[in-house]
């Protein structure tokens, strides 16, 4: 049922570098026209470093490894593109939607398309006050179960990071900060909070993933957590105010469930005018960048 693009499959097949990439950021995690011109950005950054990219999104109820330029822009430009977790991708298939892929579906789809290497701007994670919520990201479990190496600015600034650290050391994910012994907080370079590994080179990660397959342990994913350049985060002072307005009024207005991430990142990009989108576009730059880095150094085992 997987369409994998003749370039991603030629590649593949010739243990050429490929990159994962999701789709939701184009779909739903930016104002048009700019999504577009990100998701092409992006797949440039990847052949730059010598590596294929494999933008991943449902369309017709068909999963697709690899988008050509018209089925990009359907996924930016049409009305009715569903926003997929892993949950959905069976009933997505068999109605025949057409969806972005978020982390966990985006993740689980290169898997088995026998992708090792993905990039994508932050993880899902733990909710605030998750003692009362029970709210927790579907990315994490999804993570724990698949062998998938994920290069990211941490998890999303608005959760509960040291909660979410805790999951995924309880769940059994391995996280590394890359050249960093912070964890970072995607429109941040530095979340307030360190980790336990430093790896420093492509190399070193690939080491790491054959170390993995060697062990033939639970089938979890390597975090490979790349903060924002300092020049080009957000403010941190701009950031803690911000944020805490947001959560305020997202209280005030009963913004509760899946409603709660969207509503608090699109307050933060116009209550920043636009300084937070910018640092999450250039997170997810810096990101691909290094995942095809590591993707070569994967493929030279």
């Amino acid at each position: 049922m997987l369409v994998v693009s003749e370039e991603v499959r030629e590649a593949l097949a010739a243990r050429r570098p490929v990159v994962a990439l999701e789709s939701t950021i184009i779909a739903h995690g930016l104002p048009r026209p700019r999504n577009l011109q990100v998701a092409l950005e992006l797949e440039e950054v990847v052949r730059q470093e010598g590596a294929v990219p494999a933008t991943i999104a449902v369309l017709d109820g068909r999963p697709h490894i690899g988008l050509d330029r018209e089925r990009l822009e359907r996924i930016a430009s049409a009305e009715g593109i569903r926003k997929l977790g892993h949950r959905d991708l069976p009933l997505a298939m068999a109605v025949g939607a057409s969806g972005a892929t978020t982390v966990s579906a985006t993740a689980q789809l290169a898997a088995t398309a026998g992708i090792r290497v993905f990039a994508t701007g932050g993880l899902g994670g733990v909710h605030r006050e998750w003692t009362a919520t029970q709210d927790e990201s579907a990315d994490l479990r999804l993570l724990a179960r698949t062998r998938i190496t994920v290069v990211c600015a941490g998890v999303k600034s608005i959760l509960d990071v040291p909660a979410t650290l805790q999951r995924l050391e309880t769940l059994g994910v391995a996280v590394a900060g890359y050249g960093t012994d912070r964890f970072p907080g995607f429109y941040l370079s530095d979340s307030g909070h360190p980790v336990d590994w430093t790896l420093r080179t492509p190399e070193e990660v690939a080491a790491v993933m054959r170390a993995q397959d060697v062990l033939r342990g639970p089938e979890s994913a390597l975090i490979v957590a790349h903060p924002v350049p300092e020049a080009e985060q957000l403010d941190p002072e701009v950031h803690a105010r911000v944020l805490a307005e947001a959560l305020r009024a997202c209280a005030e207005k009963g913004v509760t469930g899946q409603a709660v991430t969207p509503f608090l990142l699109e307050y933060l990009v116009d209550r920043t005018g636009g300084a937070a989108l910018r640092a999450n576009v250039a997170a997810v730059r810096g990101n691909a960048r290094v995942a095809a880095r590591i993707a070569e150094a994967w493929v030279r085992r």
